[in-house]
């Protein structure tokens, strides 16, 4: 902070009018009017008129003094420069130590903490001896600004002085080191007073608890009670914020039941402070019951748990609050509104939400940025882009939080193309517009356009968070980018981001799905905290593999950690149990939902189930199971049957699934698919023409078969039949060398994969440019001998594939994964993890 060390006394404006008195004006009458001033214009009508009666200057008289210690009571900017120079004025000698500790405690109550520095060092330079009252104004002064290195040569003079006894003095100076950050040295100033009383425990206390030092707040406060010093409602209130930043509700109840005990009166301080802790330690209950049992409720208290319910996403109970507060309670202001709105977002209600923002128009809300952010938000959960788009058109401050809302808002409504084009017109960016927009991209299935725009981040310098990361991971794992997942685990250690809970389950859920169960369970080892999302990633992994045991340990050992299993966790388990071919285990997992963990089975569930036996070929079982199951079966679920009937070749079951399918889901492009290739497989290729003439009719093409592969960071991508990519007379070359090599082993190709009428020739043609072989060849001809080749396919792996992979991997030495649509297929040395069963 630059200061002069000098003041530059400006000349005392006097308003000419004279008072009007009965007894004519005295010394001692003019004292007493003074001290009965309430304007500014009062005192300077009797200034000027003592001014013309010659007591100012009067000896004794003390007017002066008077004067600026009137102007000070007053407290405006105005009164505080009318005092100043009034001071700066006086000819009367060196002013007295009071009129200059009145002066500097006027200023620093006004935030002129400046000038009441600034009049310190002209004291001090006038000779005039600070006492025990200066250096509290002073410092408070100090703290406002927190100008450290002022209040640290202050600290030396107090001590030079011989006043760093003085209790009042350590006080400040507890209080100014906490302001500053520097917690620690106002610790030492505490520890360091022979004599303490409640404002130094609660200074400390408060110092703690603002710099995010809650558990040391919270032990300090029993160290206080220990000391047998009695808090105040102001301790009471810095240790509940404490524990709700800790969001520990058994301390909280512990300092709850001390105010109980102690007879310490609730003020409405104490009440918002301990809606707040309850809210933040999840105990909704005790919250709205001490809100309700509230009898002088002022806004705060409302606004405290409005925002907390919107926090909780409780959309509903903030509405509820709002027309209890229209009712009964004070005028909303625009924290009010803020909570209303967002509420009104995520409950999609838009007449409640336009009556908001008719509101926020009325009272003059609006030229507040985070309301008009919220209004802009809301529209857009809501549906109405157009209001959205106007709201956003009539912003005069457009900060770079609006663009981000609006941004977020496209996203969510699946309008990337335009949301990437405001992104790129934007002036100013930060962390949160890349995050936004990657994640954008990433819930559009956009993954290399989010990996690629993750690059020009940091090529502009930018450093992600724990929040790009998530977005990346998810991106890495939908690619199957293995070297780019690794790297994104080097980067985030590199970069010390926090790996939470997300993030964590993010990354174990990005190796699984690049086929990577070592580092999967590896991060998930990692982890201090573990959720049930983070033990089902975990399970999902076994799931994946078809690693059932494995899957069924881990659930034992989640159980053993005493986290409660939820409804998707139970999905993972029925996963693993059938793509693992574990009927029994299967079973035995369903029917102990109920009665051993207390979970109802939902139709997800029973959806599993019907996978697991359908895949087993236990066809009728699974339709029994459809049919006795207490809710109506849906498309997913008549589909996984439909898919048993194609793999174990029942036309008829086939025909009444594809019945139940179509009139749930008439336009679902896999029903037709699926039964024109059962039709195929059977050799029924009227069935397979009429089909098709259905689908084509219908305008339902059908997704064709694609498979990518990371080589050297890059994806490249293959459809089947491809011809296309740059390098394709090599793989073409690649692929007669190994078809020749298989052949030469006595590899036959399965044609029967081949769903089309056509010769026996044609059909091998066909087979072998599949889209994974032509990945495959890809592989082989850019990467090193030893280095595994990875493989994701959108659809399922047909059998001819599956062995085509199991005899590459033996002929060429090479460990090869393929993720399909389904679950993961590692093999090595002729020999695929699924056991050939998928």
């Amino acid at each position: 902070m630059a200061m002069a060390t000098t003041l530059h006394p400006s000349s005392i404006v006097l308003v000419p009018t004279s008072l009007k008195e009965a007894k004519p004006l005295t010394t001692n009458s003019s004292q007493k009017l003074l001290a009965n001033c309430k304007t500014l214009n009062e005192l300077k009508q009797l200034h000027c008129d003592m001014m013309k009666k010659g007591l100012c200057h009067k000896p004794g008289g003390d007017h002066i003094n008077k004067l600026i210690a009137a102007c000070v009571q007053i407290g405006t900017l105005e009164s505080l420069d009318y005092a100043g120079n009034a001071f700066q004025d006086d000819d009367d000698g060196i002013p007295s130590v009071y009129v200059c500790n009145c002066l500097i405690r006027g200023y620093a109550s006004a935030g002129l903490c400046e000038k009441a520095i600034l009049l310190y060092i002209q004291m001090v330079g006038m000779g005039i001896v600070p006492d025990n009252y200066t250096f509290p104004f002073l410092l408070s002064a100090c703290s406002k600004t927190t100008a450290l290195s002022e209040g640290v040569q202050v600290h030396g003079v107090v001590v030079k002085m011989g006043l760093d006894g003085d209790i009042f003095v350590s006080n400040s100076f507890i209080h100014f080191y906490a302001e500053c950050g520097k917690v620690d040295l106002g610790r030492k100033v505490f520890d360091k007073m022979l004599e303490r009383n409640v404002v130094s425990w609660t200074s400390l206390i408060n110092g703690y608890a603002g710099r995010d030092l809650a558990k040391e707040a919270v032990s300090l406060f029993f160290q206080m009670v220990e000391a047998g010093v009695e808090p105040n409602p102001v301790t009471m209130v810095c240790v509940i914020s404490a524990c709700a930043k800790l969001k520990d509700l058994e301390l909280g109840k512990k300092v709850c039941a001390y105010i109980g005990e102690s007879g310490v009166e609730l003020n409405a301080l104490m009440v918002n402070a301990l809606v707040d802790m309850y809210m933040k330690c999840g105990d909704i209950c005790s919250a709205r019951r001490i809100f309700d049992e509230c009898t002088d409720k002022n806004l705060v208290t409302y606004n405290t748990i409005m925002s907390n319910y919107v926090y909780h996403g409780r959309a509903g109970d903030v509405l509820v609050i709002l027309d209890e507060m229209l009712q009964k309670g004070p005028r909303p202001d625009k924290v009010t509104m803020l909570s209303t709105i967002a509420a009104c977002a995520q409950l999609g209600d838009l007449s409640v939400g336009k009556s908001s923002h008719a509101y926020v128009l009325r009272n003059g809300l609006e030229g507040w940025d985070n309301i008009l952010n919220a209004i802009i938000d809301m529209y857009m959960k809501c549906g109405e882009r157009g209001a959205a788009c106007k709201a956003f058109e009539h912003m005069p401050n457009k900060t770079v939080v609006t663009w981000n809302s609006l941004i977020a808002g496209l996203g969510r409504d699946g309008d990337v193309e335009l949301a990437l084009r405001i992104f790129d017109e934007m002036l100013e960016r930060d962390l949160v517009s890349w995050n936004t927009m990657i994640s954008a991209l990433v819930q559009a299935s956009m993954f290399e356009e989010a990996i690629e725009l993750f690059r020009e981040m940091q090529n502009q310098g930018i450093e992600g968070d724990r929040v790009t990361m998530v977005g990346i991971a998810s991106a890495c794992g939908y690619l199957g980018a293995l070297d780019l997942a690794k790297w994104v685990c080097t980067y985030i250690e590199k970069n010390d981001i926090h790996m939470d809970l997300q993030l964590g389950t993010a990354l174990v859920d990005m190796f699984s799905r690049c086929g990577d169960p070592s580092s999967a369970l590896h991060v998930f080892r990692r982890m201090e905290k573990r959720d049930v999302s983070a033990w089902t990633a975990a399970i999902g992994v076994m799931a994946m593999e078809g690693n059932t045991e494995g899957a069924i340990e881990l659930f034992n050992e989640m159980l053993k950690q005493k986290v409660k299993p939820d409804d998707v966790v139970f999905v993972a388990l029925l996963s693993a149990c059938s793509h693992g071919g574990s009927v029994d285990q299967g079973r035995q997992v369903f029917w102990s939902m109920e009665k051993t963990h207390g979970t109802s089975p939902q139709i997800v569930h029973y959806g599993c189930m019907v996978d697991l036996l359908g895949r087993a070929g236990l066809l009728e079982e699974a339709l029994h199971l459809i049919q006795s199951m207490p809710m109506e079966p849906n498309e997913v679920m008549w589909g996984s049957l439909l898919a048993a009937c194609r793999k174990h070749k029942n036309v008829e079951l086939a025909h009444y699934a594809a019945e139940k399918l179509t009139q749930l889901a008439p336009e679902r492009v896999g029903i037709h698919v699926l039964l024109s290739n059962i039709y195929a497989s059977a050799g029924k290729w009227t069935d397979v023409a009429r089909v098709r003439l259905q689908m084509k009719e219908k305008g339902i093409q059908k997704v064709p078969g694609s498979s990518s592969i990371e080589v050297h960071g890059l994806v490249h991508e293959f459809t089947s039949g491809d011809e296309s990519h740059t390098e394709n007379t090599q793989i073409e070359l690649m692929l007669q060398e190994i078809n020749c090599r298989l052949r030469g082993i006595g590899y036959v190709p399965d044609t029967t994969n081949v769903l089309l009428d056509v010769d026996e020739q044609e059909k091998e043609h066909l087979l072998s440019r599949h889209s994974e072989k032509l990945a495959m060849a890809y592989g082989l001809i850019t990467t090193s001998q030893g280095i595994p080749i990875r493989v994701v396919k959108n659809l399922r792996m047909c059998s001819d594939c599956h062995s085509f992979a199991k005899l590459v991997s033996k002929l060429y030495n090479r460990e090869m994964t393929v993720r399909d649509n389904n679950r993961y297929h590692f093999f090595k040395e002729g020999f695929c993890s699924c056991g050939d069963y998928w």
